[in-house]
């Protein structure tokens, strides 16, 4: 059985660091980088037999916008739904209640997401972004 839990201090930051910098998308992210988006962000670790198999973060204002980012299941233990949980508790924490504007990105994840809601974007066009890497 897994545990969720937002107690940043049961995060295993080494297991953290070394997903995130060999992933696509936070690829050579470095250690103080990690700690320092966990520090800026409400995190959800995710555990079994007190090993981290698991992490996300949402960037909020607790109000109106949550913004899901750097969500992983090692991949050795993939395919058995934790991912679905974890967006699911994500998604149910009591925090993040009033928040109505949920964004992501992805980039081969679609499936897991549209099960949560997530929808391409309605009107890209009022969408932008600023790039710097």
């Amino acid at each position: 059985m897994i545990e969720i839990s937002t107690d940043k201090s049961k995060l295993q930051i080494e297991v953290i660091h070394q997903f995130l910098t060999n992933s696509y998308w936070a690829k050579g992210r470095t250690v103080d980088d990690v700690k320092k988006t966990i520090e800026h962000c409400l995190c959800f670790g995710v555990y079994l037999e007190d090993k981290q198999i698991g992490f996300a973060r949402i960037a909020t204002d607790y109000t109106v916008f949550a913004y899901l980012m750097d969500v992983f299941i090692s991949p050795e233990y993939r395919g058995k739904g934790y991912s679905k949980k974890l967006v699911q508790t994500i998604i149910e924490n009591p925090e993040l209640q009033s928040c109505t504007v949920w964004m992501l990105k992805t980039a081969d994840a679609h499936g897991l997401y549209k099960q949560f809601g997530y929808t391409e974007l309605k009107y890209p066009e009022k969408l932008m972004e600023r790039l710097l890497k």
